[in-house]
């Protein structure tokens, strides 16, 4: 599989972002108990137990997001590969429109003949 298959992936977990669709993250999201997740200033979630309650809430807690992304790089290395990209999101919780722009790495593992998100990592960027 090529760098567009794991790009793929990549859009596939930022557009289950976006819509707000906790089936849709479900699918990208690798079962495993070593799958880690680190939102922006916070600490690192690790396992789908612990990864899709966060997912949830914030889906819960946000009326509309908009995701722009700019990938800087993509690497594969046997059944591994890694994304880097700039992510800036606009969300409108409650009454208030914010928008944050944060550095990410997002990584997937081949299984089978798919790209499964385990690993992403977004950390804050100075306005």
């Amino acid at each position: 599989m090529s760098a567009p298959a794991v790009l793929s992936a990549n859009t596939e977990f930022y557009r289950a972002f976006e819509k707000r669709d906790l089936d849709a993250m479900d699918a990208v999201w690798s079962k495993g108990t070593a799958t880690l997740c680190i939102h922006p200033g916070r600490m690192a979630l690790k396992g789908w137990d612990e990864i899709r309650p966060s997912w949830e809430q914030i889906f819960k807690n946000t009326r509309y997001l908009e995701i722009d992304i700019d990938v800087k790089t993509t690497e594969i290395s046997g059944d591994l590969a890694y994304v880097v990209l700039v992510e800036t999101v606009m969300q409108v919780i409650g009454n208030r429109r914010m928008q944050a722009k944060s550095m990410a790495t997002n990584i997937f593992e081949r299984m089978g003949d798919r790209w499964y998100l385990v690993h992403h990592h977004g950390s804050p960027l100075a306005s």
